[in-house]
């Protein structure tokens, strides 16, 4: 969709316009969490700002400030709707605003943005979604001029929500993240993750023990690999075997690398990278002497706080795991920090905030992590090395280039019997590259899984 570059089209930086109250005398039910959403939206696509934080802004402030717990939420629905289907929504604003947003429009876009989520995404009723979209831009200084064609629009496109939500021919991420997958992936698999990315993921859980079980006491699918996956959602908390520390929520793709250590009970295992804890707790439930390192000692704070829940002991360390020394580990776990682009079925706005010239500052990160992650393993010990992305330079090229590095380094090729049977995740190399289109399933909520890379390194004896 056409609009003006920020500075222009912002109106928290364009004080000048027409001039028009900027709220009725009397607000609408429903409009401020409207207004939250509109300016988190914008903050995400304009100013690269990850949705949680987006959010925690403007609950923080103006707006934000009245919502309760319930308004809260469905502002939060509404900017991940219009997240995970912008490409649908663009497509059909553009051809029913072919000369695209006026200028010096105010937040005119989020608006329509907002207001077409509702109407093809969201349990809302059309007329509730349009008549709020009017007074949202109604209440706009620069907006308000065009609430007219907002009813319009909003309107025509409530006509034709089945046609939209049809067609699938649009890309829902920006252009150079689709270009990239089909060059990597081909145009057939690339359609194939768009698909899988427009539909909101289901709950995934990693428990203790007796996956089975918890999975009949959790109304859940038994997923091959052992994960349990919620029918429906469900407020996790109140689930049975929270409060006692029996499980805890981890998407299936997510819970590979840490499978793949192979983790023995007595082991000295290091979590390089540990934050929030998933992974950590794998390894730990599985009886190994683990130690979590984070450079963010808060994200640090949550991990013990999830540990404490789960009654696993961790020894934590803050700090940058490339200055960390210690002893030789029978295991090191590194899940680099990464472009993240496989979770986007999960976190869709990491579409909207990563950059292209992101990819090779990270690729550069994960280079000296693995090199220093070298130093840590003992001899015949096991480094596996994982990141949550899609880009080929974040996997497979990283490893390659690794081995080359380190001639003391081998492949542990890992087998489809490892991954509950999943064959065509694993490559001609023995590593595990899922695409968010794999475990497939009738309900697209019960379907899918993240996007990961992984490999098992061995170091040979000295």
């Amino acid at each position: 969709m056409q609009r003006n570059r920020p500075g222009n089209n912002d109106p928290r930086h364009s004080p000048d316009g027409p001039r028009r109250p900027a709220r009725p005398a009397v607000t609408p039910r429903g409009l401020p969490a409207r207004r939250v959403a509109a300016y988190a939206l914008l903050d995400i696509t304009q100013e690269r700002m990850p949705l949680d934080e987006a959010l925690e802004k403007q609950f923080g402030q103006g707006d934000g400030l009245l919502l309760d717990d319930r308004d809260r939420a469905l502002a939060r629905a509404i900017v991940t709707s219009a997240l995970r289907r912008l490409g649908t929504i663009h497509a059909a604003l553009d051809e029913r605003m072919p000369k695209g947003i006026p200028p010096k429009s105010g937040l005119l876009a989020e608006i329509l943005i907002i207001g077409a989520a509702q109407i093809l995404l969201l349990d809302v009723p059309d007329r509730a979604a349009v008549d709020l979209a009017v007074h949202h831009a109604k209440a706009d200084r620069k907006a308000f001029p065009y609430s007219k064609l907002v009813n319009a629009v909003l309107r025509r496109i409530a006509e034709s929500r089945e046609d939209i939500l049809a067609d699938t021919s649009a890309s829902e991420g920006p252009r150079w993240l689709t270009e990239r997958w089909r060059k990597t992936y081909g145009a057939e698999v690339t359609q194939a993750i768009a698909d899988a990315q427009r539909h909101e993921p289901g709950i995934d859980i990693t428990v203790k023990s007796d996956a089975a079980g918890w999975a009949k006491r959790l109304d859940g699918l038994l997923l091959p690999i052992g994960s349990i996956r919620l029918n429906d959602r469900a407020q996790v908390a109140t689930l049975p075997g929270y409060d006692e520390g029996e499980w805890w929520v981890q998407d299936v793709a997510a819970s590979l690398p840490a499978l793949l250590v192979k983790p023995k009970a007595g082991e000295r295992i290091l979590d390089m990278c540990a934050a929030p804890g998933g992974k950590t707790a794998q390894l730990a439930s599985a009886g190994a002497k683990v130690t979590a390192l984070d450079r963010s000692a808060e994200r640090l704070k949550r991990l013990s706080e999830n540990m404490s829940r789960l009654k696993l002991d961790v020894t934590v360390v803050a700090t940058d795991a490339r200055h960390f020394s210690d002893k030789p580990f029978d295991a090191v776990l590194l899940d680099a920090p990464c472009s993240a682009t496989g979770t986007i079925r999960r976190h869709p706005d990491v579409a909207w905030t990563k950059q292209p010239d992101e990819i090779a500052s990270l690729t550069s990160l994960q280079s000296s992590l693995l090199d220093h992650a070298a130093k840590l393993v003992a001899p015949g010990g096991r480094l596996v090395y994982s990141t949550c992305s899609l880009e080929p330079e974040e996997g497979e090229a990283q490893v390659t280039a690794f081995l080359a590095r380190h001639s003391n380094f081998t492949r542990s090729p890992i087998e489809a019997a490892e991954v509950g049977g999943l064959a065509e995740s694993i490559n001609a190399q023995g590593e595990v590259r899922t695409l968010p289109h794999y475990l497939p399933n009738e309900t697209p909520r019960l379907a899918g899984l993240d996007g990961f890379f992984v490999a098992r390194l061995v170091r040979k004896d000295d």
